[in-house]
């Protein structure tokens, strides 16, 4: 089963790289861009075939070491 792990910034933490990205398309002549905050996408091949078990064990993967929690959020799927 494939689980997809997304790692982003919590509101209000400063974010140098997403700052970066929209600097950079700012001076590419895209306009109109907002704020931009950059994360991380993880994709995970587990051998769990229940889906509870195996988002559970995903999230268990992302607490402990994927994303950190004091500053970044996550959220994860099963496809």
């Amino acid at each position: 089963m494939k689980a997809k792990v997304v790692v982003m910034p919590k509101a209000g933490v400063l974010d140098p790289q997403g700052k970066a990205i929209g600097h950079a398309l700012a001076g590419l002549g895209f306009e109109g861009v907002g704020e931009v905050r950059a994360g991380k996408v993880i994709e995970l091949e587990l051998a769990e075939t229940d889906p509870v078990k195996a988002k559970a064990e995903a999230e268990a993967m992302a607490r402990k070491l994927l994303a950190n929690t004091v500053i970044e959020s996550f959220s994860v799927s099963l496809d």
